[in-house]
């Protein structure tokens, strides 16, 4: 059987050619389409190569019948998240508030207290052997974060000793109270995806300073909660609501069930391909996470610094599962829907209702080391602890849903994780600087190359307009 050479592939065809463009922009999801529509806005020409057979990423809209929604990946808007709400307007997709009234459930030790979801605490329960220890620790997160640069956290004063350690080992220093640990571990699992001691201090405290924008200091406490806080709106219609507009605007532009195997950079451009198309282009962004980018082949080589990068940042490990009822029942009893629990599987759940809580619906997060656990386990097994937790925090009708669905992003194939890649100690000192350092006519987008709101879809919409304006500001 003949071979083909890789002269002969870039030379000649691999599988259906195309034309040649300006930018070829590597993954359709809000980072990737953000910056192809920039480009086209000022009169580049663009190709999006998408592996899926959808758009959107990381976010993804699932349908509960009569033309309503639940979303099965990121969903969550709030203050100071600019660009993306900025986009939404654009795009005329509106927002509405996050249910946030009546009593939240907190569970542990077998004991279901009830306190107000827009008390003065917010998400935080009122625990008396925990609340004090936590709110001391999230001062001393927050102080750290105020010292690291947003665009440079390798540069922060304390950078090495704050990278050469883990989250969970600062924890054990700083904080005292067993129930203080175990509400900052189960935040952590449904913030990041990860427990502890799986990422470095460093990252966790840069991940809070640019909780923020450029006039507002990040903080913990706006990550975790729902009034004023990174939980407080959705968007209507769901939240790959945006990416789907932005595809049906940029039409044949962008180009399904295409993942790309290589990129060459040859003379003045460079020669992307995947199994069924290829084309020329003058730069290329590739808006996917780093763990996926490294699995591209480059020619040449990416530089030491980034090819290791990618090697040493995983995906977060999360589930989200959720049960569908005619109404959202709790409502009527009072209850917000949103909990936090030490019951296994699920820690914190929220009311995911569309606009007009018709049907409701409810959703809790597996992660961390929770979700590698309850992923080998089989689905029944899954839905039935799902579905008695529900019960557990909100009543006995929880068991009964007209429906059930749930969405394990460590087996998404173009996704490996939700819902962000982080470091552990040591990676973001050593490596941290090429994560947005472009590679000749390659350059970087996705959320996670992102300043502000790393992690989140407001991060990916920041890194498409930076990706776009960089490209131009190349010459392009």
């Amino acid at each position: 059987m003949a071979t083909v050479t890789r002269r002969e592939l870039v030379g000649g065809a691999a599988g259906r050619r195309r034309r040649g463009v300006d930018v070829c922009v590597v993954g359709a999801g809000l980072a990737g389409l953000t910056a192809a529509r920039e480009l086209t806005r000022r009169g580049r020409s663009v190709v999006v190569f998408e592996a899926r057979d959808r758009v959107g990423g990381r976010t993804l809209n699932h349908p509960i019948g009569g033309g309503k929604i639940a979303e099965a990946g990121g969903q969550f808007v709030g203050p100071t998240q600019d660009r993306v709400l900025a986009l939404s307007k654009a795009l005329k997709v509106p927002t509405f508030p996050t249910w946030n009234s009546g009593k939240n459930v907190y569970f542990r030790n077998g004991k279901r207290t009830l306190f107000d979801a827009d008390g003065p605490l917010g998400a935080i329960p009122p625990d008396p052997d925990a609340v004090g220890d936590l709110l001391q620790a999230v001062t001393k997160l927050d102080g750290i974060a105020k010292t690291i640069p947003v665009d440079a956290p390798w540069k922060a004063p304390d950078a090495a000793a704050l990278d050469g350690q883990t989250f969970e080992t600062w924890l054990r220093a700083n904080m005292t109270t067993e129930g203080g640990r175990f509400l900052n571990d189960s935040a952590a699992e449904s913030i990041w995806g990860f427990d502890p001691h799986e990422a470095s201090l460093l990252f966790v405290c840069w991940y809070i300073r640019v909780a923020g924008n450029e006039q507002t200091l990040g903080s913990l406490l706006r990550i975790v909660n729902v009034k004023d806080g990174a939980q407080e709106r959705r968007f209507v219609g769901g939240s790959q609501t945006l990416s789907l507009k932005m595809a049906r605007a940029l039409g044949g532009r962008v180009v399904l069930d295409t993942p790309v195997r290589e990129i060459v950079q040859r003379g003045r451009g460079v020669f992307v391909r995947s199994d069924t198309t290829a084309i020329n282009a003058k730069r290329v962004i590739v808006a996917i996470p780093p763990a996926l980018a490294g699995r591209i082949d480059y020619e040449p080589g990416m530089p030491p610094a980034r090819d290791q990068l990618t090697q040493r940042m995983p995906m977060g490990a999360l589930l989200k599962c959720e049960a569908v009822y005619p109404a959202p029942f709790w409502r009527a009893a009072g209850l917000s829907g949103q909990a936090v629990s030490d019951r296994s599987p699920m820690k914190v759940t929220y009311d995911n209702s569309p606009p007009d809580a018709k049907p409701g619906v409810l959703f809790g997060f597996i992660g961390g080391d929770d979700a590698r656990t309850w992923a080998a386990k089989s689905a029944a097994t899954r839905k039935a602890a799902v579905l008695a937790g529900f019960a557990t925090y909100f009543g006995e009708a929880a068991r009964r849903p007209r429906a059930y669905f749930e969405q394990n992003w460590t087996k998404e194939e173009w996704s490996r994780g939700c819902p962000v890649g982080f470091t552990p100690p040591g990676v973001l000192t050593e490596y941290g600087p090429a994560i947005r350092t472009r590679v000749g006519r390659i350059h970087w987008a996705g959320t996670e190359t992102s300043t502000y709101w790393n992690g989140y879809m407001d991060g990916a919409v920041r890194s498409g307009e930076r990706a776009a304006a960089e490209v131009v500001r190349a010459g392009l």
